[in-house]
């Protein structure tokens, strides 16, 4: 049986007809399937890669922790030095009320523990999350999830959440002194890009604030320089910032990890030690913070703080070497300059995170299709089917966007 016939039939599926890419090699922003053909990738793993695929020092990161040691214990209870060093830089780039990180396999169980820090801490017993919202598929986080084409099929979930409308100054009536936490993206990813007012953003911590409510923001996707800097003394990590304000929890998952699986969510020391005790052991996990993982996750974000982009070319300034983060503004309106075709209605946008929106689903499959078929790998949104999506690697350079840009206008065309 070929490979493909052995996945259908042995790999558990997730939709009726699976993309079903066999790759062979994928490097910086490329990809090549085992026929040779090459992908440029804009799409990233879902915002994964943003260092690229396998950069060199990642790779030398994994090899060097696997010379030392793979699972030794469940998380938390040995001192592992990637667990430590990379919590340790982590925090050194967030601000001093996020100085105790829980890491955890993936950004769903980050959500997971998150809302239970949160009602553990703070008593109450609603949760408050937004339509068209993506929180994750595990239970906990399919009850916030912002459409009820999801949740309803799953029902009964957790009870007390409250969807309002993101971006609306009048749904944050709803938040009282029983609101156990707010969880929101800070931009909403699924739903097309969907940027929130600096207004609404801090009247949303505000009304946190006044009713002891835990402000949750989920960065899972728009971290670790997706979204460019907004001054030059941000860091340009983190989506927060643009909007200076200053979650109570922050949800990281994705590129956290360098390509390999790790998730986190990050509080006040004095919050996370109510899973010390009453109960002991109040969050656990076996394979969370793996030591690979955090050594790749770890060397990944040191590259996007102080590396070079993997297109030297493309980055030098005058001979000036250009940080990854520090690119993503030009590298944004670049791709704005190119996109121009009576058919994209409009492209709304975050740093390297875009989304080009159709007349329709069907006009926007028809040319994500092409788009495949020409070399250029792209897909769509959960609540915005209409939408073709960009969220390519940080590191890609000028000559594959102009490429990919060609190759999505000539899809138009056609």
């Amino acid at each position: 049986m070929t490979q493909r016939e052995l996945f259908l039939r042995h790999v558990a599926q997730t939709s009726p007809s699976p993309m079903a890419f066999e790759i062979a090699k994928a490097e910086g922003c490329l990809l090549y399937d085992v026929n040779g053909k090459e992908y440029i990738d804009l799409i990233g793993g879902i915002s994964v890669a943003n260092v690229g695929h396998r950069h060199p020092k990642v790779i030398e990161a994994i090899q060097k922790q696997l010379d030392a040691y793979l699972h030794v214990m469940v998380y938390g209870e040995f001192i592992e030095s990637p667990q430590v060093q990379y919590a340790k830089l982590l925090t050194e780039h967030l601000p001093a009320s996020l100085n105790s990180v829980y890491f955890t396999n993936s950004g769903a169980e980050a959500v997971e523990g998150a809302m239970k820090l949160a009602k553990r801490v703070t008593g109450g017993i609603q949760i408050i999350a937004f339509n068209k919202s993506y929180h994750g598929s595990t239970q906990g986080a399919l009850s916030v999830i912002g459409d009820e084409y999801w949740r309803n099929a799953f029902r009964p979930l957790l009870p007390d959440v409250l969807h309002l409308e993101f971006n609306s100054l009048e749904s944050l009536k709803e938040i009282t002194e029983q609101t156990a936490c707010v969880i929101a993206e800070t931009v909403q990813a699924e739903a097309g890009i969907i940027v929130p007012s600096k207004e609404w953003m801090q009247a949303l911590r505000k009304k946190c604030t006044e009713t002891g409510t835990l402000l949750i923001l989920d960065e899972i996707q728009a971290g670790f320089g997706r979204t460019g800097k907004v001054h030059p003394d941000a860091s340009g990590l983190w989506g927060f910032e643009h909007f200076d304000i200053v979650p109570d929890i922050l949800l990281l998952g994705k590129a956290l990890g360098g390509g390999m699986p790790l998730g986190a969510f990050i509080a006040d020391k004095k919050m996370m030690n109510a899973f010390t005790e009453n109960p002991v052991l109040g969050h656990i996990t076996t394979f969370g913070g793996h030591p690979v993982c955090c050594a790749a996750g770890m060397a990944a974000m040191k590259v996007l703080l102080g590396g070079r982009n993997s297109v030297p070319s493309d980055n030098d300034r005058n001979g000036v070497p250009v940080s990854i983060i520090d690119s993503v503004a030009a590298k944004e309106k670049l791709f704005h300059s190119l996109l121009l075709h009576p058919k994209i209605r409009t492209i709304r946008s975050f740093g390297l995170w875009m989304a080009v929106e159709f007349d329709s689903f069907e006009t926007n499959k028809k040319i994500i299709d092409a788009c495949i078929a020409n070399g250029v790998l792209t897909d769509w949104f959960l609540f915005a089917p209409d939408c073709l999506r960009i969220s390519p690697p940080l590191v890609i350079g000028e000559e594959e966007i102009r490429k990919a840009c060609k190759i999505i206008t000539n899809a138009c065309e056609a």
